[in-house]
């Protein structure tokens, strides 16, 4: 989550330059041709789920969702928009907005989202540390608020605290290695409302300490082993030896899936456990 991000993954490829940028075109160019694609495979997952959780609290005004490392506020984009990674890819990498300025291309983004917004749209706070991201995420109408507090080294500030109040939902898709543990249970300690948390992460990744955490405050987690959920293709021979030698150290057999060429995260689903 840091804006320069140090992942707990070994051999993952670092793109420091591109995570806060005043824009995200550099973020789009530089992983088009990498065919990241995790924040499309939660599109439909991080919207079923927040109707399920709507649907427990009867909310008139809908579950308020809270993305962990949520960069330029993609999965915000996803979630509330008529528009799919595809649609973004092309808007970053046209070559009509090359010569934009930031300021002009904010411009022009708070008219593309707001003409696709959709009418089950509800609020997204978005945390990263990189602040030049999520000020553009705010500015263009992505998150309706954001929070650059560093929750691996620091506690939540006020401003955090008060806005996780009436948290439904927490999100994440690619934070947890750069988030641990530590980020869930400053969170968790804020939030007032029943809380559920949906993760897509990484198998290179141990996610167990989370769900031990998310446990003592009261959340069961269930974990999709019947598939798997691609993020992106290997940057280099390097990036996937490491990637293959994490998986086996994770218990997990990387045939058909890393060893082809990409990443894969599982979904986990966290809800408070049975009164």
């Amino acid at each position: 989550m840091p804006a320069s991000r140090t992942s707990t993954t070994p051999g993952k490829t670092r793109f420091d330059h591109i995570y806060n940028e005043a824009d995200p075109r550099a973020y789009f160019r530089r992983l088009a041709p990498l065919q990241y694609e995790i924040p499309q495979q939660a599109q439909d997952v991080f919207r079923r789920t927040r109707a399920e959780r709507a649907a427990v609290s009867g909310g008139a005004d809908g579950v308020t969702v809270l993305d962990v490392c949520c960069s330029y506020g993609i999965n915000a984009a996803l979630l509330n928009h008529d528009l799919t990674l595809a649609d973004l890819y092309a808007h970053y990498t046209n070559p009509e907005v090359d010569d934009l300025t930031s300021a002009e291309l904010i411009q022009r983004d708070k008219e593309f989202y707001a003409s696709r917004r959709r009418a089950d749209a509800t609020r997204v706070i978005g945390l990263d540390a990189a602040d030049n991201a999520v000020r553009y995420a705010v500015a263009v109408g992505l998150l309706d608020e954001a929070y650059t507090d560093n929750l691996e080294h620091v506690p939540p500030s006020a401003g955090l605290r008060s806005a996780v109040e009436g948290v439904g939902l927490i999100t994440v898709t690619g934070g947890v290695g750069y988030i641990t543990e530590r980020t869930f249970e400053a969170l968790l300690r804020c939030v007032r409302e029943p809380v559920w948390v949906s993760a897509f992460v990484l198998r290179t990744v141990l996610y167990q300490p989370v769900i031990t955490s998310l446990e003592a405050f009261g959340l069961r987690t269930e974990t999709d082993f019947s598939r798997t959920y691609p993020q992106r293709l290997f940057a280099g021979a390097a990036e996937q030896k490491s990637a293959i030698e994490q998986v086996l150290l994770a218990g997990e057999d990387p045939a058909g899936l890393e060893a082809e060429g990409r990443y894969h995260t599982r979904l986990h689903q966290s809800r408070p456990l049975p009164a």
